[in-house]
């Protein structure tokens, strides 16, 4: 009989808990505000669904005519808005700014003119 391999690999949780801490932006760990905008590359049927998911967990107001925050009137500038507010609005947990790989988590303030990008 064969003598048995010893398994150098971790247990499943403890590799679990490796990966979601390395998992953790760097960013957040040092305390810097954070935001969460559409990545520049996705496609329009992603923004589209995006913006309509964020706006039916958020009040997306702030994207109407008229408001601060309609100008410019394109997609992907309401769907970066309508993800950031959802993004905030959840705890600005990582996770929360996935949205099917079509987004990212910044440390610079993406405000411009009168559209303030809210931070909770």
């Amino acid at each position: 009989m064969a003598p048995r391999a010893e398994s150098t690999f971790l247990s499943l949780p403890a590799l679990y808990l490796a990966l979601l801490l390395l998992s953790v932006p760097l960013a957040r760990a040092q305390g810097q505000k954070t935001w969460c905008v559409a990545k520049p590359s996705s496609d329009e049927a992603t923004l589209t669904a995006n913006l309509n998911y964020a706006c039916s967990q958020v009040d997306c107001s702030i994207l109407q005519r008229g408001c601060g925050c309609f100008y410019p009137d394109n997609l992907i500038s309401h769907a970066s808005i309508a993800m950031n507010l959802y993004y905030q609005s959840r705890g600005r947990n990582y996770w929360n700014c996935y949205f099917k790989n079509s987004a990212l988590v910044v440390t610079t303030d993406p405000s411009f003119g009168n559209c303030v990008y809210e931070y909770i």
